[in-house]
């Protein structure tokens, strides 16, 4: 019951409140937490959930306990990742910086989406549901279409291609400049940045073969990080709006850029990078006993 009337509040406050927009918040001057509540109901609405399935769940075992306390401190690090880069005063900031608003997208792609991917939370988010619509909706997940549109999305090319076009398209300067503009399109923005990075995290650390994941990841680190050379070595400001103000931070606009881009080049790229590596290393070790990990290569 509890439950359901957290969900109605986070409808309604959705509902209910004016849209935020980039150039129309009021804290000008400061720094300042984000208000939107398009932001600030589904991060509720999915903390409430876990927090009421995690109470449900209930385990003897020990070696059961000892997991789902792994789990849970994933979540937990990856919302409060998520809330931070959305909500906090590095929202704010990422308006006023392209830099920051650099760092924004990655902390959202490269530190949240891999932490909430390895608690796997989706048991726990339908346990937190009342009881009728948690039926209802793992009915709907169990559907054949439903399935098999995972299935296809989430396999190691899919998830990489769907994921790196997201990346580069919401990049090109004319999009990423109109999504500063506009309130509607800088959430489509977030969500597909947060949504197809979960598809590709599942992918490379639940689904997919260990050496094949281990690619896709060092494919995403290439393309980003040429992404990112672009967006540094430019002679020209190629993000008009987004770099206007950077100069009461004490840069001009082709700084900011040329930072921003060495955001995506360097730190991210080194972000992709360990963890191939540490994917192949556990390849290369499985391969060594005969495990499944290191010998079930199955085109991706």
């Amino acid at each position: 019951m509890r439950t359901g009337s957290a969900i109605v509040f986070f409808l309604t406050l959705a509902a209910s409140q004016p849209a935020v927009a980039h150039e129309g918040h009021a804290h000008s001057t400061s720094l300042a937490w984000t208000a939107d509540p398009w932001i600030i109901g589904p991060l509720g609405l999915s903390a409430i959930l876990y927090a009421s399935g995690s109470l449900r769940f209930r385990t003897r075992s020990p070696a059961g306990r000892r997991d789902f306390a792994r789990r849970s401190l994933a979540f937990w690090l990856g919302w409060l990742v998520l809330a931070g880069a959305l909500v906090s005063p590095l929202h704010w900031l990422g308006e006023q910086l392209f830099t920051v608003h650099m760092v924004e997208h990655e902390l959202v792609m490269a530190v949240s989406a891999p932490l909430i991917v390895l608690a796997r939370p989706a048991a726990m988010l339908l346990w937190g549901l009342p009881k009728t619509i948690s039926r209802e909706a793992g009915r709907a997940i169990a559907t054949k279409t439903v399935r098999r549109t995972w299935n296809f999305l989430s396999r190691g090319t899919a998830a990489t291609l769907v994921h790196g076009i997201a990346i580069w398209a919401w990049h090109a300067p004319v999009l990423f400049d109109a999504a500063i503009e506009s309130v509607s399109l800088h959430r489509l923005q977030h969500l597909c940045f947060f949504a197809t990075a979960i598809l590709f995290w599942w992918s490379v650390i639940w689904k997919t073969n260990r050496g094949l994941a281990a690619w896709h990841l060092f494919l995403t680190m290439l393309h980003m990080s040429v992404l990112g050379a672009l967006i540094a070595l430019s002679p020209n400001v190629l993000y008009g709006l987004q770099t206007r103000g950077s100069a009461n931070w004490g840069l001009s606009p082709l700084e900011d850029q040329q930072i921003a881009g060495l955001v995506m080049w360097v730190p991210a790229g080194i972000i992709y990078a360990a963890v191939a590596l540490a994917l192949a290393a556990l390849w290369i070790r499985d391969s060594g006993k005969g495990g499944a990990g290191g010998t079930d290569i199955v085109a991706q």
